[in-house]
């Protein structure tokens, strides 16, 4: 088996999870739907979710499987996670703190796992070749995206929002290591590592739903970010928050932004 490299940074979302939780854009019900359409779901079965977060996946998507585990190695995430699944009456999932590479078999066998907004963090090809023997035959994966990166936004409220995080925090998109670190596209795409794993079949799902923001709202998004914790801003954090309200404002009066977003899964089977 191959071994874990030390790649995994516990500063990545450090102090983010409570903005996490109650401003991460959610995944349309519509994309659960789908997955639930494409694997036959019933109600039956179990479900891994990995890099789980604030259970943005988990929760909402529970009541398809007798039973959810929840892997995440970032203990404030899973508190929040907790709570909102308490709060919700969901009963049956087990979180677990761990990270994703660390799957064995110890853990049973699932017919999905999925990825929210979390795979590019995860050391891909290894955690494929572990995941596969973990799958019942007609059992497979799902990456889940919401589309909503300000980075690669034309529209001009989100780049306004991008222009103040770089005015405070410098032009590069800062990454984890306490904000010290560069974030780095990904050099190959999850379907190229995806098309070279075990999985012999994947396909790629688009549903669209409209969001809307206000400019609170947007602030507790950015603070849930890898690239605008607000740790990042320290004793400018104050003047951060007025210039970024103050600069929304200018493009946006009414203080309300709403957008149509793309949700998205990459879905592979374990079987063609």
């Amino acid at each position: 088996m191959s071994a874990i490299t030390s790649t995994y940074d516990p500063t990545l979302f450090q102090g983010a999870a409570w903005y996490y939780a109650r401003y991460r854009s959610r995944y349309p019900q519509t994309l659960f739907d789908l997955l639930a359409d494409r694997f036959h779901l019933d109600g039956t079965g179990r479900l891994l979710d990995l890099g789980c977060g604030a259970g943005l996946v988990a929760i909402p998507f529970s009541s398809q499987f007798t039973e959810v585990v929840a892997i995440d190695p970032d203990a404030e995430m899973l508190q929040a996670a907790e709570a909102e699944a308490n709060e919700t009456g969901v009963t049956n999932i087990r979180w677990l703190r761990d990270r994703a590479e660390s799957v064995s078999d110890a853990l049973g066998q699932f017919k999905l796992v999925t990825f929210g907004r979390s795979f590019h963090w995860m050391q891909r090809e290894l955690l494929l070749d572990r995941l596969y023997p973990l799958l019942t035959d007609d059992g497979g994966i799902a990456i889940l995206k919401t589309g909503d990166d300000p980075w690669h936004s034309e529209l001009p409220w989100k780049k306004t929002a991008i222009a103040v995080v770089k005015r405070w925090l410098g032009e590069e998109r800062r990454t984890g290591q306490a904000g010290q670190g560069v974030w780095k596209p990904l050099a190959v795409p999850h379907e190229d590592v995806i098309a070279a794993s075990p999985f012999p079949r994947q396909e790629t799902f688009e549903v669209t739903f409209e969001k809307s923001w206000t400019v609170d709202s947007y602030l507790g998004y950015l603070y849930s970010t890898a690239f605008a914790l607000p740790s990042f801003f320290g004793d400018d954090r104050e003047k951060f928050e007025v210039d970024l309200k103050q600069s929304l404002l200018t493009v946006e009066p009414s203080g309300t932004f709403t957008e149509q977003l793309t949700a998205g899964a990459i879905v592979a089977w374990k079987r063609a």
